[in-house]
């Protein structure tokens, strides 16, 4: 063999070992690519959002997120939050999206929005002996609420001419406090979504008497930075409404509505955000 042939030969066999080099490189990239992960931001509120006895987040939102992301070819981590902070957070960057069981009524300019995707009534609730019955038997009572939620704003503004004039109006950062207050009596009342104050009598045997008489029924939806340049919130939009119609997100809702006072029995009532008013 000349010279030649031999040089020729080597570039050969070096050529080969690159480009089979290069195909298995491609190969394992494609093989462990990860997928883009969603940032979603929520607070500590059962049965939205909560962790479960294993220290993982689970809940309504999570899986209704993680499913419909999933769909969209999203992974997606949960932030645990400081719900006053929501929307400093995601105008920032630091999270995606909130879903945290967020009602969209008076909010519609403040984010881009993904929903309604479920219905809920915000309600009060009094302790099982309480004579407390309707609305109007809260004038000059004491009465709780989570800090920038749906309730704190109804009695502070009193714009709905059935709320009266409380005694007192108790505002907390933290969902849990709440209960605290209305167990303990230092509070006559409560207002909280009604899912979630049937998940608190659920997991510590309360006794609390939820009135007939809802404050205000809500759409609930997923609130994106009013900058969001991807169109996440259209197509999750889209993604929640197949899952409504295909019978998944009833699915979901179902698994924590089995509540022993049945308050909450049929998921399909908190889908019918088609009969919902034009926020």
């Amino acid at each position: 063999m000349t010279i030649k042939k031999v040089i020729n030969t080597g570039l050969f066999l070096t050529c080969l070992v690159m480009c089979l080099s290069g195909c298995g490189k491609t190969d394992r990239i494609s093989d462990t690519a990860e997928r883009s992960v969603i940032k979603l931001g929520s607070d500590s509120y059962p049965p939205y959002n909560y962790l479960n006895e294993d220290g993982v987040p689970t809940g309504i939102d999570v899986e209704l997120a993680t499913e419909a992301f999933g769909r969209m070819g999203y992974d997606v981590e949960i932030v645990n939050i400081d719900w006053e902070k929501k929307q400093e957070l995601v105008e920032n960057g630091d999270i995606d999206c909130i879903m945290g069981c967020f009602s969209m009524k008076g909010r519609l300019d403040d984010y881009k929005w993904a929903g309604p995707y479920m219905v809920s009534n915000q309600v009060v609730a009094v302790n099982e002996n309480s004579d407390i019955y309707t609305l109007s038997d809260l004038e000059g009572k004491t009465l709780a609420v989570q800090s920038t939620t749906k309730p704190e704003g109804i009695f502070l503004k009193r714009t709905d001419s059935r709320i009266p004039k409380l005694g007192n109006l108790i505002s907390l950062e933290h969902r849990e406090l709440i209960y605290t207050f209305l167990g303990k009596g230092y509070a006559d009342a409560i207002g909280a979504h009604e899912e979630s104050v049937i998940q608190y009598m659920k997991d510590y045997d309360a006794k609390f008497r939820i009135l007939d008489e809802p404050l205000m029924t809500v759409g609930i939806g997923v609130a994106f930075s009013k900058n969001e340049t991807r169109d996440l919130p259209e197509k999750l939009e889209q993604t929640l409404d197949e899952m409504r119609e295909d019978g998944t997100s009833a699915k979901i809702i179902g698994k924590y509505l089995d509540d022993p006072e049945k308050y909450l029995d049929d998921p399909e009532k908190y889908l019918e955000v088609d009969q919902l008013e034009e926020e």
